[in-house]
């Protein structure tokens, strides 16, 4: 195990990648326990509001995520300092994205539905992160065989295939499909082969003059969602905290 890391991981330059996600992960969870003690008045934190002024997290988050990527670019791939603006970088990029949400609607959505945004790409953010680490360059390890390129030039060829597949539906709108086709190969075709979902852009252009299409994509998507939509829910809600949101628009007790 450890002379595969060293191999795959320490020599190619990817430690500070994984440390950068691994950050970016904790960072994420320890933040919504946090703001979940806020929320039911438990524990010694409290939000930050000097002189009344209401700070999110997402102030700081932007400013460590500045520092840990201007740093990491100066700091290159190896070394003790690389390891360290990935650090900060991880834990910048957690706190922003658990607030993508806030930024996307310029509105303080935290605890509402609008505010599962922030769920759904911190999940995108880390699968994507995931797939990066996992995969394999010929360009990446030194003293690679003649055998050991080979394999990887398929499975390179194998990737850019599948990210095909995987574009396709993302433009037919099925982007949980599309993550689930970034870390299992092949997956995707299933979103690729069926009918876009409404409102997607594949179906505003390739249903236009379709209207039999149209209504079997509506009534597949409606019977999908309603299948699915509860147990998407619960997840989220056991991630992101939001089975304690109240009527209304919440506010962000960060």
């Amino acid at each position: 195990m450890g002379h595969w890391f060293a191999r795959n991981i320490v020599e190619p330059g990817k430690l500070p990648l994984l440390v950068a996600l691994a950050s970016f992960v904790v960072t994420f969870l320890v933040t919504r326990v946090i703001t979940r003690l806020i929320r039911a008045g438990k524990g010694p934190f409290g939000n930050v509001s000097p002189g009344g002024l209401h700070i999110h997290h997402v102030v700081p988050g932007v400013v460590l995520a500045v520092l840990g990527g201007f740093g990491a670019v100066a700091a290159g791939r190896y070394g003790a300092a690389a390891v360290v603006f990935a650090v900060l970088f991880g834990i910048g990029a957690g706190l922003v994205l658990d607030e993508f949400a806030l930024i996307l609607h310029l509105d303080d959505v935290y605890w509402s539905d609008q505010g599962r945004k922030s769920v759904e790409v911190v999940v995108l953010t880390a699968a994507l992160v995931m797939l990066v680490l996992g995969g394999f360059s010929p360009l990446g390890v030194d003293d690679v065989t003649d055998e050991e390129r080979q394999d990887r030039a398929a499975f390179i060829v194998t990737l850019v295939v599948n990210f095909l597949f995987v574009l396709v539906t993302l433009v037919k709108g099925k982007y949980r499909l599309a993550v689930i086709g970034t870390l299992v190969p092949f997956v995707a075709i299933v979103g690729a082969l069926r009918l876009a979902r409404p409102g997607s852009w594949w179906s505003r252009h390739a249903y236009a003059r379709r209207p039999r299409a149209r209504a079997r994509s509506r009534l597949r998507t409606y019977r999908h969602d309603r299948r699915w939509d509860r147990v998407r829910r619960r997840i989220q809600d056991l991630i992101g905290g939001f089975q304690e949101r109240v009527p209304g628009r919440g506010s962000d007790p960060s």
